[in-house]
C-alpha cells in the first residue's frame, strides 16, 4: 500500500471509529444520563488522581525518602475518593430509580395511570416495576424522562455527599492512622540504630585522671 493510498483512507477510518463512539455513547447513555454522569465523575477522579501520584513520582525536589511515604499516601487517598464516589453516587441513584420504577416517587400523570388500572395496591413492591408494563402507552415518553430527571438529581446529590462530606472524613481518617504509623515505624528505626556512647576501661580512665591531675599542678609529674 503506498503513502498515498494510507492518508486517503485515514480520515476515513477515524470518521468510522468516530461514528462507532456516537453510537456506543448513544446506547448505553442516551436514555440513562444519571449513568453518565457517576462513569464521567468516576472517570475525571481517576484522571485527577493519576496527575497527582505523577506529579509526585516526577518531582525532582522531593527526596526519595519523602516520595517513600507520599506515593502510597497519595495512591491510596485516590483510592479512598474513586471508590467512595463511585459507591455513593452510584447507589444513590440506584435508590433513587427504585423509587421510581416501584411507584413510591411519582408524577400526578403517572399516579392517575396506576389508580385507573388498578395498580396502585403493588406500588412500592420490589418486584414492581412501572417500566415494564406492557400498556404504558403514551405514558413511556413522560415516565422515562422522569425517570432520568430524577436519575440526575440523585446522581448530583450522591456526588455531593461523597465529595464534600463523606471523603474528606475517610481521607482524614486514614492519614491519621497513615501518620500515627509512619511515625511509629520511625521511631521503631531510630531505636534500632541508635548510637550508644562507647566506654572506657579502667587503666584509660586513670591516665586521663592523672594527665588532668597533672594539667592543674605542673610541678608534679606522673
Amino acid at each position: 500500500m503506498s503513502l498515498a493510498s494510507f492518508m486517503e483512507k485515514v480520515p476515513s477510518k477515524i470518521a468510522n471509529q468516530w461514528s462507532k463512539f456516537k453510537v456506543h455513547m448513544l446506547k448505553n447513555y442516551g436514555e440513562n444520563p444519571g449513568k453518565m454522569l457517576v462513569h464521567t465523575g468516576t472517570l475525571g477522579w481517576i484522571l485527577s488522581s493519576l496527575a497527582q501520584v505523577g506529579a509526585v513520582v516526577f518531582n525532582d525536589k522531593i527526596s526519595s525518602e519523602q516520595k517513600s511515604f507520599l506515593i502510597p499516601q497519595e495512591i491510596a487517598d485516590a483510592a479512598v475518593n474513586i471508590i467512595s464516589f463511585y459507591l455513593i453516587t452510584n447507589s444513590m441513584k440506584s435508590f433513587g430509580a427504585k423509587l421510581v420504577s416501584t411507584g413510591k416517587l411519582r408524577t400526578k400523570r403517572i399516579r392517575n395511570f396506576l389508580e385507573k388500572n388498578e395498580l396502585m395496591g403493588r406500588v412500592g413492591k420490589r418486584d414492581f416495576n412501572i417500566g415494564e408494563l406492557d400498556n404504558l402507552g403514551s405514558l413511556a415518553d413522560h415516565y422515562k424522562a422522569f425517570k432520568n430527571g430524577v436519575d440526575v438529581v440523585t446522581s448530583t446529590v450522591g456526588s455531593i455527599i461523597s465529595c464534600n462530606i463523606l471523603t474528606p472524613i475517610l481521607r482524614n481518617e486514614y492519614a491519621s492512622k497513615r501518620q500515627k504509623k509512619a511515625l511509629a515505624h520511625r521511631q521503631e528505626y531510630q531505636m534500632k540504630n541508635i548510637q550508644h556512647p562507647k566506654g572506657i576501661s579502667i587503666a584509660d580512665y586513670q591516665k586521663l585522671s592523672a594527665l588532668k591531675y597533672s594539667t592543674k599542678n605542673p610541678g608534679l609529674r606522673v
